[in-house]
C-alpha cells in the first residue's frame, strides 16, 4: 500500500521529470517550494488527505510548464523573482494601470460623450481592459469578474437605458444611474487591487 511519503515522492518525481529543461538551480528551488508548501498545508489542516493536497497543487506538467515560461520571462538570478508561483515582474505592466485605465475613462466618457475626444476615452478603457486581461497580477475568476463589472455589465447598462429612453432620460434617474455605475466600477478596482498577487 502506497504511503502519504510515497505519494509525495511520486509527485515530486514527477515534477522534476517535467522540469528537467529547467536549470537545476531552480529546478531544485521549484521542488524545494513544493515540498515545503505540501509540508505547510498538511500542518494547517491536519485532517486533508495527501491526494487532496497534491490535487490542489495542478499537475506536474503545468507545474513544471509555469516554471519554465516564469525563467523565460526574466533573467536567472532576476532578484526580483521569488519562488514557486512568483510573476516575473521586469517588462510587466504595473497592477495600478489597468485598474486606472478601466476605472478614470467612465466618467471621462460620461462627461465627454458628445465630445470627439470621448472615442479616445473609449480607446484607453479597453486597452485597460486588455491589459487586465493578460496581467500576471490576477487568476483567470478574477479577471473575468474585473472586465465584467468594470466594462461589460456598466456598458450593457449604459447602452440598455439609452435604447429604452431614446436618450431622452430625466436627469434625476440618469444621474442615478451614472452614479451606480461609478460606485460599480470603483468598488471593483478597489477589489481588484486588493486581490492582487504581491
Amino acid at each position: 500500500m502506497k504511503t502519504s511519503a510515497d505519494a509525495v515522492h511520486d509527485y515530486l518525481s514527477a515534477v522534476e521529470r517535467e522540469a528537467s529543461a529547467l536549470p537545476a538551480d531552480r529546478r531544485q528551488e521549484l521542488l524545494a517550494d513544493l515540498a515545503e508548501h505540501i509540508e505547510v498545508t498538511r500542518a494547517e489542516r491536519p485532517g486533508t488527505a495527501v491526494n487532496e493536497v497534491l490535487t490542489a497543487l495542478g499537475d506536474p506538467r503545468t507545474i513544471a510548464a509555469t516554471a519554465l515560461a516564469e525563467m523565460e520571462n526574466g533573467p536567472a538570478g532576476d532578484p526580483g523573482r521569488g519562488g514557486m508561483g512568483a510573476p516575473a515582474r521586469r517588462g510587466k505592466v504595473h497592477p495600478l494601470v489597468p485598474i486606472l485605465m478601466t476605472t478614470l475613462s467612465p466618467p471621462a466618457i460620461m462627461l465627454l460623450s458628445e465630445h470627439p475626444s470621448s472615442l479616445l476615452a473609449v480607446l484607453v478603457r479597453l486597452t485597460g481592459a486588455v491589459l487586465l486581461c493578460t496581467s500576471v497580477y490576477w487568476t483567470a475568476l478574477q479577471k473575468t469578474v474585473g472586465v465584467l463589472l468594470t466594462l461589460i455589465l456598466p456598458t450593457t447598462v449604459f447602452v440598455t437605458w439609452n435604447l429604452i429612453s431614446g436618450h431622452q432620460a430625466e436627469p434625476v434617474p440618469a444621474l442615478l444611474g451614472n452614479l451606480g455605475s461609478l460606485v460599480l466600477i470603483a468598488g471593483t478596482a478597489v477589489w481588484l487591487w486588493r486581490v492582487r498577487r504581491a
